[in-house]
């Protein structure tokens, strides 16, 4: 398999890895935290929120932001202060998205079995907790699962950021 075969490859698995387990997570903080869980709303929020992360994902490139961030401040890849960056861009890319759709979902299937929650209080309530679990479950997860991902695929785990993060074939 080709060298651009592979990174797409990497980019698709990081995807999946990042989209489940984010989404499993999140999902089981969001229905304990409402004071509701049920294995059921449990299980439809999980399904749900990997599907929407997945779609996400196809549409925001959060390695390609990265790696331009990483060029223009000259960022040191493994760094602490770029991995904190790194997790808080990809964290306030997905996470303001993600608790709108998650709750507003949560908020008509409770209007449905007869709630009348506020829903103002529940966006921001699950806004904030999704932005720090996100932010802490990212931080965490993401170079974990790069390494387990690059040595799966043959890649040197100590690959240099790419000098022109314009170039497609980076991403």
């Amino acid at each position: 398999m080709d060298d651009e075969k592979k990174v797409k490859r990497v980019g698709m698995e990081m995807s999946i890895l990042m989209s489940v387990s984010l989404s499993l997570c999140l999902s089981l903080t969001g229905t304990l935290s409402s004071g509701q869980f049920t294995i059921p709303g449990f299980l439809a929020s999980f399904l749900i929120s990997v599907a929407i992360s997945f779609m996400l994902g196809l549409f925001i490139s959060v390695p390609k932001i990265n790696a331009m961030l990483g060029a223009k401040f000259k960022l040191k890849r493994g760094a602490l202060k770029t991995r904190i960056i790194e997790s808080l861009v990809s964290d306030l890319l997905y996470s303001p998205i993600m608790s709108f759709l998650m709750v507003t979902l949560a908020w008509f299937s409770a209007r449905a079995h007869g709630a009348a929650p506020p829903y103002l209080i529940m966006l921001v309530k699950g806004l904030i907790l999704s932005i720090l679990v996100g932010f802490l479950l990212i931080f965490l997860f993401m170079p974990l699962f790069l390494k387990i991902v690059l040595k799966r695929n043959g890649f040197p785990l100590d690959m240099p950021r790419p000098e022109d993060a314009d170039k497609e074939e980076y991403f």
